[in-house]
């Protein structure tokens, strides 16, 4: 039982149901692993061993009642934008250092209510801003494939956990990639759910038109598992949409005769790595191979994504973070007067990546600039949706990569905003256009680094998603592979 760690979350549930393991075991494993791992990894913020063996031994003690929750005495870890009583929640930054939520978010509620053993919080770019866990007032995440690279962001931590053998799923956060980029760049599967599928009460916001909590685990059948869990209308969350769940297992058939598939031709462009576009081009032949039909479709403002995205996203970021002025929580560094207080806390609290987006933001709100910038961006967004309704009209499905190259090193373009605002050149439309959309392991490249194929579909359709990621999941061998952090290569199941 050495390998516990490795464990898929169907194959723990498998084996905690049979008897053959105990939660505190698996837990226990896992801890272990963190422990052996994380020095030279750095996933976690925030570890809770006592917690989790406690919510384990509790998890036993349910199961021994007859209790059979479909997540009981898994070992799960949260990315720390969002809340959990009890535990800190930092978002990555020096502003909330110290601060503690009392209450937990619904996602986390869920997740407890589904007998999930919550390990701990992991790292994050300050406040969900970035792509490489390098905006971290912390420390950056290392990817476990190559511990010289990122392991990208902003939910770095929460995939590079799941990669290592340091939890067996996790929570993230996308605003404009952040689950799907570094799910990519780390070999896991990680979900963007459609915009109001999941709860984002508490969730620290970062923008609150793009913001959705999304899952990351080892395997599509995995992810669906823990996306069935949390997914659901909230009254508590304004955004939430009351739409039906659909039984994401039963939709996990491996047949996709029949369905149709569109390739964009905008997602292969100039300075693709061309490891990504041969990777991508020959799962698009795996899934024809099983009986889809493919089809060339076209997304006419995909170019504008990117400059619309850094308009819309920092605006909303600008306005959300004026809370955060050392007066209520958080960091607080009193001064003379009022606006020296502001200045003071808010100068120290927040890193240079936040500072710069918050003034792109306060500046394209600005009179004067407001039609010019944010309104022209808000109209463009539009016209991105209009055109994956469009093709979606057509098409089940559309695939494309889901980042333009593999992990690269740290700081290799940390001083170069522009390039590392590209890295999420493939993911900024669907979030635009509040759609869902999954990265699952699609091949490595020459150095052995993963490569993210993602699928994208209609509004509230994840089913018809999960079916082809499962699908061509389970046509390949990809999934199986495991980063050699303990000096051998693994394999995981699934």
């Amino acid at each position: 039982m050495s390998d516990l760690a490795r464990l898929t979350i169907q194959e723990a549930r498998s084996l905690l149901s049979r008897g053959e393991i105990s939660s505190v075991e698996l837990t226990q494993a896992v801890l272990d692993r963190i422990l052996d791992l994380d020095n030279a990894v750095k996933a976690y913020l925030t570890l809770a061993p006592d917690l989790a063996l406690e919510q384990a031994a509790e998890a036993d003690r349910n199961r021994a009642n007859g209790g059979a929750s479909p997540l009981l005495g898994i070992p799960l870890a949260i990315k720390d934008i969002i809340s959990l009583e009890g535990l800190p929640a930092t978002c990555g930054s020096r502003i909330l250092e110290d601060y503690v939520p009392p209450y937990s978010a619904t996602v986390v509620e869920k997740l407890r209510a589904a007998g999930a053993v919550i390990l701990g919080k992991t790292n994050t770019d300050e406040f969900a801003m970035g792509s490489s866990t390098e905006n971290s007032a912390y420390f950056t995440t290392r990817n476990p494939w190559d511990l010289d690279r990122v392991p990208g962001g902003s939910s770095g931590g929460s995939a590079a956990a799941v990669a290592a053998g340091m939890a067996l799923g996790a929570l993230g956060s996308d605003t404009g990639g952040s689950v799907r980029q570094p799910a990519a760049l780390c070999g896991v599967v990680g979900i963007k759910p459609t915009y109001g599928r999941v709860s984002r009460w508490g969730l620290v916001a970062f923008a609150s038109s793009l913001d959705q909590i999304g899952p990351l685990a080892r395997t599509v059948s995995d992810a669906a598992l823990l996306l069935g869990t949390i997914a659901g209308y909230d009254p508590r969350d304004s955004t939430s949409v009351d739409v039906p769940v659909a039984g994401y297992a039963a939709a996990l058939t491996g047949d996709v005769r029949g369905l149709r598939i569109g390739v964009p031709q905008e997602y292969f462009i100039a300075g693709i790595q061309p490891e990504v576009e041969s990777a991508v081009r020959a799962a698009v032949e795996t899934l024809a191979g099983l009986g889809a039909e493919v089809v060339d479709v076209s997304l006419p403002h995909t170019e504008y994504a990117l400059p619309a995205y850094y308009l819309i996203a920092p605006a909303e970021a600008s306005a959300n973070l004026a809370r955060f002025d050392g007066m209520r929580y958080g960091l607080s560094l009193p001064a003379d007067d009022l606006w020296e207080t502001y200045r003071r806390t808010r100068g120290q609290g927040f890193g240079p990546e936040v500072k710069r987006r918050i003034m792109l933001g306060t500046y394209a709100l600005s009179a004067g600039y407001y039609d010019a910038y944010y309104l022209k961006a808000s109209q463009v967004r539009t016209l991105i949706r209009r055109d994956f309704d469009q093709a979606l009209e057509h098409c089940d499905v559309l695939l494309a990569p889901t980042a333009p190259t593999t992990a690269f090193k740290v700081g290799e373009i940390a001083g170069d905003p522009l390039q590392m605002y590209l890295q999420d050149i493939f993911t900024l439309a669907l979030s635009l256009a509040g759609l869902p959309g999954l990265s699952l392991p699609c091949g490595f490249d020459g150095e052995g680094l993963p490569i993210g194929l993602q699928v994208m579909g209609r509004a509230f359709d994840e089913a018809t998603v999960l079916r082809v990621a499962h699908a061509y999941e389970q046509a390949t061998e990809w999934h199986r592979r495991a980063p050699a952090l303990d000096g051998s290569e693994g394999t995981r199941g699934g």
